[in-house]
């Protein structure tokens, strides 16, 4: 199992709340509707109009070119009494290995209890195995670099890896590509050094960067090594900072929201009313709006431009002053508050409402998997007693028609 994976089980054991004890159910038309945007917003990050919008603001790294994609897009989304609302596009989302190790296990188990005519067959998942999609994705990130040269050693980067919450998803990937016929290796950005054209970790050659640092510019000194070998193309690094630039960005989300600049884009009307009725309408926070700001925070999460997992994140009703102030002096974006899910779940023998909400991993804007977060709090997080990453089930919709309140929807 590689020289990182013996303690891969107790690594399990330590983080209970990885993984939810129940699926998360949504009906077809629900997920038609995310599919939906997601095609909507591929279609105007393909446009050159877009990305000289967007990458006028981007970090310089943003600005080469690189023939790769980016591994491990997410679209994320909330239910809605009007549909589903996109609040969230992550560009290194992590738990897809291990969601789909959970779906795997789960759909084993329910295969059995089927045969025995215990549960149908409609509550398993249907969810085909994504571990091989995702090793071709790494395959077709190096093909679309290096053409038919062999990937021979691919390195999973980010910062003190062990103390990584999800560090044994880093384990499952490192033993998956080993089977596969590829040297992999886990390190710290400041393991790598770039030498005669070549990035090196000690005496191993790096063919490919599995990148999940957060750092997505590239920017921080610690990370220069790795900077300079992706600008002299000595290195693949997916996901990539162009990637984060064209899709991660916070301040996206407002121009993907804001129909007068969609229509000076050359967005087709078609096109706009998907975005405008998928995404949750988010702003750019301005220094001069601070009063109206405030009258209407109780509608509003306010996220930083660069932010991730959650962290300076804050919902307007529960805003004081000082924070306020503070979000005001910082680059902030005020998104329209679209509630959760809601799936009403036995934890520790007594009934406890939980939120969820619904990833998509997409890849050259496919869906690969589905899966849902389920949590406690005011953003997504990994602490709560039955929460954690859940499969998605999906179930036939009813006769709905758009605006109208699906209790599938909402679980």
């Amino acid at each position: 199992m590689g020289e990182h994976t013996d303690s891969l089980l107790p690594l399990l054991d330590e983080r209970p709340q990885l993984f939810a004890g129940s699926p998360i159910f949504i009906d077809d038309y629900c997920l038609l509707r995310q599919r939906s945007t997601i095609a909507a917003v591929e279609k105007v990050v393909a446009m050159p109009s877009y990305r000289e919008r967007v990458l006028a603001y981007a970090p310089t790294a943003a600005q080469f070119i690189p023939n790769s994609k980016g591994v491990f897009l997410s679209y994320d989304f909330h239910p809605s009494m009007d549909g589903p609302r996109l609040f969230e596009i992550n560009t290194n989302a992590g738990g897809g290995l291990l969601t789909d190790l959970l779906i795997q296990a789960q759909k084993a188990c329910s295969d059995r209890t089927v045969n025995d005519n215990l549960i149908p067959s409609l509550m398993r998942p249907a969810t085909p195995p994504a571990e091989q999609a995702f090793l071709s994705m790494f395959l077709n990130e190096w093909r679309l670099e290096k053409g038919d040269a062999p990937l021979r050693s691919i390195a999973i980067v980010d910062e003190t890896p062990e103390n990584q919450f999800l560090y044994p998803e880093f384990l499952m990937f490192e033993r998956l590509f080993k089977q596969n016929g590829i040297d992999a290796t886990i390190c710290e950005p400041k393991a790598l050094e770039w030498r005669d054209e070549v990035l090196w970790q000690g005496q191993r050659p790096i063919d490919l960067v599995y990148n999940r640092l957060t750092d997505f510019g590239l920017e921080s000194p610690s990370n220069a090594c790795l900077r300079e070998a992706y600008l002299n193309r000595g290195v693949v690094v997916t996901p990539h900072p162009r990637a984060h630039a064209l899709y991660a960005d916070k301040r996206n989300l407002a121009l993907l929201t804001d129909e007068a600049a969609l229509l000076d884009l050359g967005v087709d009307s078609e096109t706009i009313n998907l975005l405008l009725q998928g995404i949750a309408h988010t702003r750019l926070v301005f220094k001069e709006e601070a009063d109206e700001l405030w009258a209407k925070r109780k509608r509003l999460f306010f996220k930083p431009v660069a932010g991730y997992g959650g962290k300076g994140a804050y919902r307007g009703d529960k805003l004081t002053r000082r924070v306020f102030e503070e979000i005001l002096q910082g680059d902030y974006v005020a998104q329209a508050l679209v509630p959760p899910g809601e799936r009403l779940l036995r934890v520790g023998g007594e009934l406890t409402t939980l939120k969820f909400d619904v990833r998509h991993y997409v890849y050259c804007a496919d869906t690969q998997l589905t899966a849902a977060r389920i949590y406690q709090g005011q953003t997504t997080n990994f602490r709560t007693p039955g929460g954690g990453f859940s499969p998605v089930i999906v179930v036939p919709s009813m006769s709905v028609p758009v605006g109208e309140p699906n209790e599938l929807t909402k679980a």
